[in-house]
């Protein structure tokens, strides 16, 4: 049995009307009902505004694998959970999914050891990709 905690700010949904229109439990419960469906996965929620954002010792050392979804209160993340969070990914070897705008989490730019900050281009050019090893 895989154990994955879905865990979502669960602000946006609230802040804004249409997001909550299309998710009205929060997206963290839409991506659980889907993953309750899937054979051998047992599977919780953790959001922000819960006491520890919801991602206790207990929840945290239950954990195969963590998704975590991110939008808007990246800094609102407490730097103790994020530690927690840290030692069970990098020394335990806890799965952790970023979804979104969860390049931007604190656990994900540590674990980068980066800002993450990202940048694009939409100017219709052309790419050009090099397969050095295909096997």
């Amino acid at each position: 049995m895989i154990r994955v905690t879905v865990w979502n700010e669960y602000l946006h949904e609230k802040m804004d009307p249409r997001v909550a229109e299309i998710y009205p439990k929060g997206i963290h419960n839409a991506i659980a009902e889907y993953l309750k469906k899937q054979p051998g996965l047992e599977v919780r929620t953790a959001t922000l505004e819960e006491p520890e954002h919801g991602l206790t010792d207990d929840v945290i050392n239950s954990t195969d694998v963590l998704i975590w979804w991110g939008h808007m209160a990246h800094d609102r993340v407490s730097d103790k959970v994020v530690d927690k969070l840290y030692r069970r990914i990098v020394l335990e070897g806890m799965g952790l999914i970023v979804l979104h705008s969860a390049h931007f989490s604190k656990i994900f730019r540590r674990l980068m050891g980066t800002s993450c900050n990202l940048k694009w281009r939409e100017a219709g050019e052309k790419e050009r990709i090099w397969v050095v090893m295909p096997s």
